[in-house]
């Protein structure tokens, strides 16, 4: 496991008139504050990577579709530098991923439909100043394959 990115297994609780998940409460482990929280799809087969966040840490899950969600370590001083982790989210595979400072980090939509993402992040999103550093999905010096 990358340093610092945690993940928290969820469950759905079913019931005759449909489904319940709780997906972060402030007396989890995982919790750390809250900054706000957003909804984001993809499309299939759409990639949107890489980018990292200096202060922000996210919390990653995937409410409808699949995604694969990908992880690089790019901290120099980190016991886990340049190691990559993955995982494959959806209602069938409920998980929250904790995504500290400094990791890269982008998804794809791996299903036949759009996949929606919920990220509830540490620091609501500053437009003047973003704390949002990009690189491109595919041109860059991260060793991930997003065709598998």
């Amino acid at each position: 496991m990358i340093e610092g990115v945690k993940v928290k297994k969820l469950k759905i609780i079913p019931d005759e008139r449909g489904r319940l998940m709780e997906i972060l409460r402030n007396d989890d482990e995982i919790f750390e504050q809250f900054g706000q929280v957003y909804m984001t799809t993809a499309k299939p087969g759409i990639v949107k990577a890489w980018h990292y966040h200096k202060q922000q840490s996210d919390n990653f899950t995937c409410v409808f579709g699949k995604m694969r969600l990908a992880l690089y370590d790019a901290r120099e001083g980190s016991p886990t530098f340049k190691e990559i982790q993955d995982f494959e989210i959806d209602l069938e595979k409920p998980l929250l991923v904790h995504i500290p400072p400094l990791v890269y980090h982008g998804f794809k939509c791996v299903s036949d439909r759009e996949a929606i993402v919920i990220n509830t992040v540490t620091k609501p999103y500053n437009t003047k100043d973003p704390d949002e550093y990009r690189v491109d999905a595919y041109d860059n010096d991260i060793p991930y394959d997003w065709s598998k």
